[in-house]
């Protein structure tokens, strides 16, 4: 049950007073929301009417809860039916409202698995994100895409498995080069009978559910077996597999004994930030860590920091039977029943456990990751007070009123004037913020071909003409603090006069404009009112703004030339009218290729099945126009 309450009139501690006569007198969800709609604050309680009690009574703990207090202008209100479907429940809001006063988990990307999947008769293995939508094993998390390549590699080696498309293992005749290398067995040829390709499948699962140690020993045996027998060609190949084993065995092997699947955290605080490590045992295997800075408070303490992190990391991903930290997490039981009622929904008889070892292997384990969270928010810290030097410089050269949180870099690229596309990137005081970069198929069709102003002006118009649309529905949009351009004067113009029209002449646009022969170190910069100037060339923030300039230029290209690829392969059957994937894959099956319809009479084009009279003149008459 949801309630939503707004007190007009009421403020603070008189409007939680009014709000906590009408709470819920049960377990549930509040979220507390200030005075321009966004949302302050989530929490659960076991007791909505006396968790809402205790904030009227005005006795806080910390300066923080009472700013969040006065700043409140409503609240709402969602009943549970028990105290661990609200942790649940307040996990989901946290990660979707990401609440100012909320300790909220950042940069939360999925992680890569591997799967085999059976839905085939010659099961093919790769990588995979996302819901398990296809039928097979999932194994993982991998925490980087280079680790999941790397096991990837080592299976193709080891049990020769196929890794290509459905569609490409079809239209097979021969064997393709990864057979040649060593890493298919070629099942799509017959070069291998679908029986002991099964076996192969299933020595792989053994291997990756943490038993290789007996798939070595039985491929042992048969490289012994081959070598008395004097087939030495085979014996030479499982020795080959048996070394590819061995090399990834030995890099991932656990030394705790037992710990067949396990997450291992470690939260560390310092200087009002906190870095949460993680890494990920499947198997009897490291598959990775990684490392993560949640927002949270200086008041927080580590245990409560892990709570929240917690939930909201396992919030869309599955949990493993057991869950090692360094600190026991606030409300370590109640993490412990809802982990335990998410991880039932897959398996009845999973039991997840949340344990901080004392001694032994496991405590070894939580203290490296302890180690690597000490040393990453070391890192990030130096980096930031250095980032911080950075941007104060930048600040003083282009005459900002403050340190920037969000730039945005504009450039275009194309080639000749086709596949224009444009790129925004976004960067602010931690880094590139590479959700939040787009691109713009430019679509005018009045432009000049590489008019580059006209580009420009259509890329800035789109995105800040949707900007002030978002505004005026009342929308929680981020404005720039700074918009870079990569050009001179004349792209600077152009976007001056789109922001003028769109009455937002208050953000600050600099043109970036390349030195002669495009040397990096001799750019030169346009601000309006201000004659254009260089900066020292041991500038730091010089250097800084190669970085975001090299990177939008980079964004652009990739863009442009994933557009251009696309469009290079795009087949002429695809302008025809009337011609759906299906005709398509027909005509293609019967003719070879475009260029064998482009030669086809009409009354070829009429035995196929879907093509009527009328559709095989239309495809007649396209070829002879072009």
């Amino acid at each position: 049950m949801d309630q939503a309450s707004e007190t007009p009139g009421l403020k603070a501690a008189d409007l939680i007073r009014d709000e906590a006569r009408r709470a819920p007198d049960g377990p549930g969800v509040y979220r507390m929301y200030g005075e321009d709609g966004t949302c302050l604050y989530v929490g659960k309680a076991r007791n909505l009417k006396k968790r809402v009690t205790q904030y009227a009574q005005g006795r806080f703990h910390t300066q923080r809860i009472g700013l969040m207090v006065s700043l409140t202008r409503s609240m709402e209100f969602v009943s549970t039916r028990t105290e661990t479907e609200a942790l649940l429940l307040e996990s989901n809001f946290i990660k979707k409202l990401k609440p100012r006063f909320n300790v909220v988990l950042r940069d939360d990307k999925s992680f890569a698995e591997l799967m085999i999947r059976r839905d085939h008769p010659a099961p093919q293995v790769a990588k995979h994100r996302g819901a398990h939508t296809i039928r097979g094993d999932y194994f993982g998390p991998f925490a980087s895409t280079w680790a999941v390549n790397r096991t990837l590699t080592t299976l193709q080696k080891a049990f020769l498995l196929r890794s290509c498309s459905d569609s490409v293992y079809e239209g097979r005749t021969r064997p393709c080069m990864l057979h040649q290398i060593k890493r298919c067995s070629a099942p799509c040829v017959g070069l291998i009978d679908l029986r002991a390709y099964g076996e192969l499948v299933d020595e792989a699962e053994s291997f990756l559910r943490g038993k290789s140690r007996a798939v070595i020993e039985r491929l042992s045996d048969e490289m012994q077996v081959a070598s008395d027998d004097l087939d030495f060609e085979t014996a030479a190949r499982l020795r080959d597999r048996i070394r590819a084993l061995s090399a990834i065995s030995m890099e991932n092997s656990v030394s705790a004994e037992g710990l067949a699947e396990a997450d291992v955290f470690a939260v560390h605080a310092e200087g009002g930030q906190a870095c949460v490590q993680v890494f990920f045992y499947r198997g009897g295997q490291n598959w990775g860590g990684r490392a993560y800075f949640p927002r949270v408070d200086r008041s927080d303490e580590e245990a409560a920091i892990l709570s929240a992190f917690l939930g909201q990391f396992y919030e869309d991903k599955p949990v493993p039977r057991l869950i090692l930290a360094n600190v026991v997490p606030l409300e370590k039981d109640l993490l412990e029943e809802a982990f335990t009622l998410k991880a039932k929904m897959n398996d009845a008889r999973r039991v997840v456990a949340i344990e901080r070892p004392q001694r032994g292997d496991r405590k070894a384990l939580v203290d490296h990751a302890l180690t690597n969270a000490r040393e990453a928010l070391g890192r990030r810290l130096a980096e930031s007070s250095a980032q911080g030097k950075i941007l104060d410089e930048v600040v003083e050269a282009f005459g900002l009123e403050g340190r920037p949180e969000r730039i945005e870099v504009y450039d275009n690229s194309h080639v000749q004037g086709t596949n224009a596309v444009g790129a925004m990137i976004v960067a602010g005081p931690e880094g590139f913020q590479k959700s939040q970069y787009r691109k713009f198929n430019i679509q005018g069709e009045d432009l000049t071909p590489g008019d580059d102003f006209g580009m420009m002006t259509e890329v800035m118009r789109r995105r800040f003409g949707r900007l002030v649309k978002d505004e005026g529905a009342g929308e929680d949009v981020i404005r720039p603090d700074l918009v870079l351009i990569d050009g001179g004067l004349g792209q600077l113009g152009a976007v001056r006069d789109v922001m003028a029209e769109l009455g937002l002449e208050d953000i600050p646009l600099v043109g970036v404009a390349k030195g002669p022969d495009r040397d990096a170190g001799m750019e030169r910069f346009f601000i309006r009112g201000r004659e254009p100037f260089m900066l020292p060339m041991k500038s730091p923030a010089l250097y800084y703004l190669q970085r975001l300039r090299d990177e939008a230029h980079r964004f652009a290209i990739g863009a442009h030339r994933k557009r251009r690829s696309i469009d290079i392969k795009r087949n002429p059957l695809d302008d025809i009218e009337g011609i759906g994937p299906g005709r398509k894959k027909a005509l293609l099956h019967a003719f070879g290729s475009a260029r064998g319809v482009s030669r086809a009479a009409v009354a070829d084009l009429m035995k196929i099945d879907g093509i009527s009279e009328a559709l095989a003149e239309r495809i007649h008459a396209h070829f002879r126009r072009a």
